[in-house]
């Protein structure tokens, strides 16, 4: 008796697992498509942040080489405008105020273009070329104003 009641179990058991596991081909159809638009959803997400921290790493390795070769500029404007200094207090040597002016108003553009790149924060590739754009010109502007500082327009 215990031997058929518990064949008797086990088959209504068998039965009820594989009636309610089993799925018609158009279940079967549906699960296979959605998992397929899954896996191209997680397929597409992988691949836009692979090439976002790629820019990311692109724009930080050229931005560390930018301020690199701009910290050396602004390196070199500040040489300069030591020797202009001195050659400004050397005995003898009278240079008018306007001179003097123009040399204080250089250090004056150096040091706000240290400040600036300084402060930098290379956060999008967009707000990377609004500044790239704006410093480069800044920094021609001041080499233009270091050779034209002694450039006589009197004529």
């Amino acid at each position: 008796m215990k031997k058929s009641f518990f064949i008797l179990a086990m088959s209504t058991f068998m039965a009820g697992f594989v009636f309610t596991s089993c799925k018609t081909n158009v279940e079967k159809e549906a699960d296979a498509v959605e998992n397929v638009q899954d896996a191209k959803e997680d397929l597409n997400e992988v691949r836009n942040e692979a090439v976002a921290d790629t820019v990311a790493e692109s724009n930080n390795s050229e931005w560390e080489a930018y301020k690199t070769q701009a910290q050396a500029s602004i390196t070199t404007n500040e040489a300069r405008i030591a020797d202009l200094k001195k050659e400004i207090n050397k005995v003898g040597n009278k240079l008018d105020d306007s001179y003097k002016k123009n040399v204080d108003a250089l250090e004056q553009k150096n040091m706000a273009l240290k400040a600036k790149i300084d402060g930098y924060k290379a956060s999008n590739q967009s707000d990377w070329d609004s500044f790239k754009r704006e410093f480069d010109s800044d920094m021609t502007k001041l080499g233009d104003a270091f050779k034209n500082l002694t450039v006589n327009n009197e004529k």
